[in-house]
């Protein structure tokens, strides 16, 4: 019996023979290919970071005028979508699948190395303090969820929008077209699948690191990679079982518990923590943050000469968080459908950098807080000296320090289960050709590949020559991304003309003669139809409407359909390379506003209306109760504004053309 696959053969194949080439080679020869890949970073951070810097600075740029353009109103999906998880749950999933690690790794660690040595003040002082929450809340804040958001936009707009696959080829279609298909997309497409592997195997790699250190802290366990092995072997066979469950359930449970456990660990620093500092520092690094921003975004250290500062730090995040980007991109794509762009970008870019600052302040501050006025000089040098175990160094500093770490050593393993479940979630997606419901069998291939690249790669001393190249990656997608924002902008402007034609235009041409009274027409809009009278009369009234419809246009040598399916009809008309023309509708169910005693007691409490959806989705007004010529009059109106929106479609074209 033949095992079930919706695999994309190209891209399939040839990503695993990529990374096994790529895992033999990191496993064979560490040191060697630490070397050349490490050289190639700097000599990328050297030539080419006032790329980074300015290709990071039109990303943000470009996605704050998308949201506060009249392109924040379109939605990702038909005009009448609705979102598929609720807040609380879609932002949860937005914080794990982004950046929930490394808020562990470094919450502490990163605000305790600036303070220790910071590149514009001097180490140790009020200032240096100061400095290192600013630098931390930049590399931490909305530029990074900028980056995710660029990747994400575009994949859900024209996933669900256009209906194009759920992948990051899709992204270059109004530059290339159906080209996306062919190997450019391949290409594409192959290259985030190896950024994605290597970025989740990478950080599973290095992630055991700081659960052995947890767990040597807490029993005694020994540091050692044999340990570290077994310990990537029980985080995958966890993550395989919640791929079993699927994004609903698995994934979407585990990042809820990760936001609970997350927030619970917060409360408690801060609540026997300087509690009244704490709040005082978050709101001063916050405004400091806001004030240095233009500053920061463009600051290259051009005249002092700063390139190992720059380098090691904000080059190697931007880097970073752009190799993450079509994982991360891809997945907050998948778990936002329905929401307007406005909304989208508002809950990507502001609410997790909000919790972000918070949580970077709380763990930040308090550590330099206990080094400079509680002589912690401990902590300073755990962080020196191990990252990894720095976090529960820093519980020793707290009430319950042995409760508090092992919370933070679970909450480390549940965040890389939901990395590791949510990055097989996102490799299948890519090598499936976005088969949204391919077998489970191929994630749980994807799960066990990463923790056998990681454990592989562990025990050869290879991950940091794959992290090198992981961040050095990052300089082609660079262009890519730019691609998609040029792509995406020429993409709404066409959906808002068409959004808007379609709204605004309006001739004589709204309401046929008809012999219906307006005491006729009150009654219709004050009955609730039931599901029988409104699927009577689609097939009474409105299904013989745009048949006559379809047959004018037929003899008028336009190509034009009518299908007739359970609770709907549409109408298509079929154009030569331009969006069809659909007139559908749509049997819809609704709750009785005030149902009167009669229907509460027979538990009749719903009604029907019969709706109009358009090809970019449903209109929201109710035709029940149209005859045949008001129906066909609503037909021609429609059409006649989609004949407008074509018009200033080629008008707009010929302009830029010109």
């Amino acid at each position: 019996m033949a095992i079930k696959s919706s695999i994309n053969p190209p891209v399939f194949y040839s990503s695993v023979f990529l990374i096994f080439c790529m895992v033999f080679v990191g496993a064979v020869w560490p040191t060697q290919a630490q070397v050349i890949f490490k050289s190639v970073q700097l000599w990328l951070e050297v030539k080419t970071g006032w790329l980074y810097i300015l290709g990071v600075a039109i990303f943000l740029i470009f996605i704050i005028f998308v949201m506060i353009s009249r392109f924040g109103d379109i939605k990702l999906g038909p005009d009448h979508a609705e979102p598929d998880y609720s807040y609380k749950s879609w932002i949860a999933m937005l914080f794990s699948a982004g950046m929930g690690i490394g808020l562990m790794f470094f919450g502490v660690a990163e605000p305790v190395m600036h303070f220790l040595a910071p590149p514009d003040a001097t180490p140790e002082t009020i200032q240096a303090a100061k400095d290192a929450m600013k630098i931390t809340f930049f590399h931490w804040g909305i530029h990074a969820w900028a980056i995710y958001a660029v990747v994400a936009l575009s994949l859900a707009y024209f996933s669900y929008r256009h209906k194009l696959p759920l992948l990051p080829r899709s992204a270059l279609f109004p530059l290339i077209g159906d080209r996306i298909y062919g190997p450019i997309g391949h290409i594409v497409d192959t290259f985030a699948v190896l950024g994605t592997m290597f970025g989740v195997a990478t950080s599973l790699g290095f992630g055991v690191l700081q659960v052995n250190s947890g767990l040597h802290y807490l029993l005694g366990l020994p540091i050692s990679t044999s340990v570290q092995v077994v310990l990537i072997i029980c985080i995958t066979l966890i993550a395989t079982v919640s791929v079993f469950s699927g994004l609903d359930k698995g994934v979407k449970r585990l990042s809820e518990l990760n936001l609970g456990l997350a927030v619970l660990l917060l409360v408690f620093v801060l609540a026997f923590g300087p509690t009244v500092a704490l709040l005082q520092a978050f709101v001063q690094n916050t405004g400091a943050y806001l004030s240095d921003i233009v500053g920061k975004t463009f600051n290259l250290y051009a005249y002092e000469q700063k390139n190992d500062w720059i380098g090691g730090w904000t080059l190697l995040y931007w880097g970073w968080w752009i190799s993450w980007s079509p994982f991360v991109g891809t997945f907050i794509a998948r778990v936002s459908r329905g929401r307007t762009i406005r909304e989208f970008l508002i809950g990507v870019l502001f609410v997790p950098s909000a919790f972000t600052f918070l949580w970077m302040t709380v763990f930040g501050n308090t550590a330099i807080d206990a080094i400079m006025n509680h002589g912690a000089a401990y902590l300073a040098d755990a962080v020196s000296s191990d990252v990894s175990v720095a976090l529960f160094k820093f519980f020793e500093h707290m009430p319950a320090s042995t409760l508090l770490s092992t919370i933070a050593l679970c909450l480390v393993v549940t965040f890389f289960v939901t990395s590791s479940d949510s990055g097989s979630l996102v490799i299948d997606n890519l090598t499936s050709g976005g088969d949204a419901n391919a077998p489970v069998w191929q994630r749980i291939f994807w799960a066990l590949l990463q923790g056998l690249v990681a454990s592989v790669l562990l025990i050869a001393g290879g991950l940091q020559a794959l992290q090198t190249v992981a961040i050095a990656s990052a300089m082609p997608f660079l262009l890519v991304m730019m691609l998609m924002c040029f792509g995406l902008f020429k993409a709404l402007q066409d959906d808002w003309l068409k959004v808007n034609s379609v709204q605004s235009h309006n001739t004589s041409v709204q309401y046929a003669k008809t012999n219906v009274s307006w005491e006729e027409r009150i009654d219709v809009l004050l009955s609730h139809p039931s599901h029988e009278q409104a699927q009577q009369y689609l097939e009474a009234v409105a299904g013989p409407a745009l048949a006559k419809a379809e047959k004018r246009f037929v003899e008028k040598n336009i190509r034009a359909q009518v299908l007739d399916i359970e609770d709907r009809v549409r109408l298509i008309i079929n154009e030569d390379e331009q969006h069809d023309f659909v007139y559908g509708l749509r049997v819809r169910a609704y709750t009785i506003p005030n149902p009167i005693e009669a229907e509460i007691e027979t538990g009749d409490t719903n009604y029907f209306r019969v709706e109009v959806f358009l090809e970019h989705g449903g209109q929201h007004y109710d035709v029940m109760g149209y005859t045949e010529e008001q129906l066909l009059a609503d037909v021609v109106t429609q059409y006649e504004r989609y004949l407008h929106y074509l018009h200033l479609s080629s008008s707009e074209y010929l302009r830029s053309e010109s």
